[in-house]
């Protein structure tokens, strides 16, 4: 097994893929005090404009190149879904810790050979669930421990980015984003949302989709789904239910979460997270974030004061920072690793399954 602990306490970083959430990984990183070395893309020009971009010291002409070139200790694999699985696993090789999007690789059975890679070569590997860096998020796994046995799991991750047929994007074409569109990109953050907050697993599934938009602008027919609905049981005997739309107008990164339990029920909507709603037989309230009042679980996650409203940024910046610590041997609870991007692919795996059966399927 290689030895990952660092000889020193800066972090040196490579990005693969220049696009909006490149951007997004090169500032976390520059926000947790890494050293930005090199970034690669599609080609050396590619890579050009992107270091400038991103604010990187050096271009790298291919992403060999970078993964070889003895200067970074953390790769962040920002390219189209379908390189996950190769880049990442070249890098794991190599020795380097790696950061990938989600999902994690457009199969199912990649993406667990992807979790073992990382276990057998010792490497920290990690993807940005970035939810769960909500304070809120935090606190209501907090909460739910003391509410007794959950019965309901209900939600919906909601946007509208591809509601026209002038809406196109590489995730529509399965050869680039895989075969589960919506559900593997935003449906994956749901899933494990809930099997984090609450604890439990999703035993079994059945799942319908549909293609409201058939033709693109790119041209030929769509073979991904614009939504999805999913039933499912968990291992416990919850029951739940989540909707996920790209074509929901006017919705534009809605993620909702609703837990009904014995003695309470909390909800979550990530458009309105400085809130976590709690619901009683007697009452309900929303609770504000305040680090005075929060969990230490919560507060860890809470470094403003109440009032001065928290983000995605704040989020990713977070994921960002857990993940630098694991290096020297810090792991810090609720880090998304690889294995809880394999237990993601599996289950949009099951959900198409699911959906093209017509019944449902094991977890």
């Amino acid at each position: 097994m290689l030895d990952i602990r660092r000889q020193s306490a800066e972090v040196r970083v490579g990005i693969v893929g220049t696009g909006f959430i490149g951007r997004i990984h090169a500032r976390a990183a520059r926000q947790a005090g890494a050293r930005l070395v090199g970034v690669a893309g599609a080609d050396l020009a590619n890579a050009t404009e992107g270091a400038e971009a991103l604010g990187a010291e050096k271009a790298f002409e291919s992403v060999t190149e970078l993964i070889t070139s003895g200067l970074i200790d953390v790769l962040h694999v920002c390219t189209p879904n379908h390189l996950h699985a190769p880049i990442a696993l070249e890098a794991m090789d190599a020795g380097l810790a790696v950061i990938c999007e989600k999902p994690l690789a457009t199969e199912a059975s990649t993406a667990r050979l992807m979790a073992q890679r990382a276990k057998e070569t010792g490497v920290s590997a990690a993807v940005p669930f970035v939810y769960r860096f909500h304070p809120m998020v935090r606190e209501a796994r907090e909460r739910l421990t003391a509410l007794g046995r959950v019965s309901l799991i209900q939600g919906s991750y909601l946007q509208d980015w591809l509601l026209e047929s002038t809406d196109d994007n590489w995730r529509v074409d399965p050869k680039q984003g895989g075969p589960g569109r919506t559900i593997g990109d935003i449906g994956s953050h749901w899933f494990d949302l809930v099997e984090f907050v609450t604890g439990d697993r999703i035993a079994k599934l059945c799942a319908q989709t549909s293609v409201v938009v058939p033709q693109r602008m790119g041209g030929g027919p769509v073979l991904t789904e614009d939504l999805a609905t999913v039933q499912f049981a968990t291992a416990s005997g919850a029951l739940g239910s989540v909707a996920v739309s790209q074509v929901a107008a006017g919705r534009k990164n809605r993620l909702f979460l609703e837990v009904s339990a014995a003695s309470g029920s909390l909800a979550f909507d990530q458009e309105n997270p400085e809130q976590l709603w709690l619901g009683g037989r007697g009452g309900s309230e929303a609770l504000v974030r305040d680090p005075l009042s929060l969990s230490e679980a919560a507060r860890r996650y809470s470094p403003l004061p109440a009032g001065h409203p928290q983000g995605f940024h704040d989020c990713f910046d977070a994921f960002v920072a857990d993940a630098y610590a694991s290096l020297s041997g810090d792991a810090r609870e609720g880090l998304p690793t690889f294995e809880d991007g394999a237990r993601a692919a599996l289950l949009t795996d099951a959900a198409l399954r699911s959906a093209q059966e017509g019944g449902w399927v094991e977890c």
